[in-house]
């Protein structure tokens, strides 16, 4: 009797088990990076870097530190990415004041989605900006150092967004954000209007985004951004990558006069060559125009020109990232160990970054 009660309990319980996993079971995913890099500046000094998350001189450094968690139900999911140190600092330097502390800790990314239909998708909180090439994640690039478009550009945007799948090639965003890099506002009601038009043939290796941002920031200055990412995988093992930007603002405190109008604007040619399944290599060749010393210069402005040179060696999930770039600017920008100015700037870098 024992027996067969025990049989008659186990045979239910497979029952109850194999019912239990016909139903869709919730998605997970824990996925995370960290980087670490030495720098020396060639001139000498640790203030010749214009852009992002490389300040430093002669000095070993930490990255970031990332951990992002995905979990989805039916409908519904949610993604919450957290940072730790000086990148993901400098990265929410609204919400870090403190940003060159290397224990900074920032929400970098934390949204909900919606999928409404199999072709509308809805998200709302903060989410990586569309616009540009680059992203804030290190292993996400092939660069190390980054762009002046990146640096000068939006780094990301909160409030509302509907992704729409129009074809199996093209693709369309539009949403409604707090002015950039802000996650909270409590200055004044204004708002930005975000879009974006992808389009991505299954037939050809070739991947177009059209970015558009618009609105007025804390201080009633009024942007407006246009962006153009474009990709082509020639073969397996080169490729190409474009990115262009124009960005203009108007104060409207400062209505007809001269200094109301400002624009900045660069271009950038990524040409990524992967020599083995270990060893590549990306030359990135930038312009950047600011001549009405809106970002990297004070008036009358004026331009740099920048090369960079990276190797990427792969170990599994371990990238060795060697990188020489050199920066040449129309007007004294940069300055030499003595503290005299000059036009250029010249770093090497040596970079370890891992992903799971």
């Amino acid at each position: 009797m024992l027996f067969t009660l025990f049989a008659t309990g186990n045979l239910l319980s497979a029952f109850a088990q194999t019912a239990t996993d016909t139903t869709t079971a919730p998605a997970f995913k824990l996925s995370g990076s960290a980087d670490v890099y030495y720098k020396y500046n060639l001139n000498g000094n640790n203030t010749d870097n214009k852009t992002s998350f490389t300040n430093s001189h002669n000095s070993f450094e930490l990255g970031m530190v990332s951990l992002k968690v995905e979990h989805g139900f039916k409908k519904g999911s949610i993604v919450a990415d957290l940072g730790f140190g000086k990148r993901a600092g400098e990265f929410s330097y609204n919400d870090v004041p403190g940003s060159t502390n290397g224990l900074a800790m920032a929400i970098k990314q934390l949204f909900v989605s919606y999928q409404l239909t199999d072709k509308i998708k809805l998200t709302m909180g903060s989410y990586a900006t569309h616009v540009g090439y680059e992203l804030v994640d290190a292993y996400l690039n092939r660069n190390y150092s980054m762009s002046y478009m990146f640096s000068y550009g939006p780094f990301f945007h909160t409030g509302v967004k509907a992704d729409v799948a129009l074809s199996s090639s093209l693709s369309a965003m539009v949403g409604v954000f707090n002015p950039t890099d802000l996650k909270s506002v409590s200055l004044n009601g204004h708002k930005y209007i975000g879009a974006q038009l992808g389009f991505a043939p299954e037939s050809v290796p070739l991947k177009l985004y059209l970015n558009y941002l618009e609105g007025k920031d804390t201080s009633s200055i009024q942007n407006h951004q246009i962006d153009v990412v474009a990709t082509y995988q020639f073969t397996k093992k080169f490729g190409v990558g474009y990115n262009g930007t124009y960005s203009t603002y108007l104060n409207a405190k400062l209505k007809g006069e001269t200094d109301a109008n400002a624009k900045w604007w660069g271009s950038a040619l990524y040409v990524n060559a992967d020599f083995t399944d270990k060893f590549g290599l990306t030359l990135r060749g930038e312009y950047f125009s600011d001549k009405d010393g809106v970002k990297v210069f004070t008036r009358p402005g004026g331009n740099v020109v920048a090369g960079t040179l990276s190797f990427n060696y792969k170990s599994g999930n371990l990238t060795i990232i060697p990188e020489f770039r050199l920066d040449k600017s129309s007007v004294d920008l940069f300055s030499k160990q003595d503290g005299s100015a000059t036009t250029t700037t010249a770093n090497v870098l040596l970079a370890a970054v891992y992903h799971f």
